[in-house]
C-alpha cells in the first residue's frame, strides 16, 4: 500500500496548497495567463478556485502540471540562481 505513490510528485499536498502557492507565485492574473479558467479570471478567490476544481477533472490536471513545471527540482529553470549562488 505504502508503496503506491512513489512515483506521484503531487503526494501529500492538498489541492489548497497547489492553488495557494501557483497564486501567490504568479498572482491570479498570471494564473489566468496560464490557465485559462473562469475561476482564475472572474472574481477569483481560493475558495471558488478550489470548488471549481473539485468539480472538473481537466481543469485540475493543468493546474496540477502547472504546479510541476513551476516548483518541480527537475525543472532547469528553477535552479538558475541556485547555481549561480553555489558557484560564487
Amino acid at each position: 500500500m505504502p508503496d503506491q505513490q512513489v512515483n506521484n510528485p503531487l503526494h501529500g499536498l492538498t489541492l489548497k496548497t497547489i492553488v495557494t502557492e501557483l497564486e501567490e507565485h504568479y498572482g491570479w492574473e498570471g494564473l489566468a495567463r496560464h490557465v485559462s479558467i473562469n475561476c482564475f479570471k472572474s472574481d477569483p478567490s481560493i475558495k471558488s478556485s478550489l470548488k471549481f476544481l473539485r468539480k472538473t477533472p481537466w481543469a485540475r490536471e493543468k493546474v496540477e502540471q502547472l504546479y510541476l513545471y513551476t516548483f518541480s527540482k527537475q525543472n532547469p529553470w528553477n535552479n538558475v540562481n541556485n547555481r549561480d549562488s553555489q558557484d560564487a
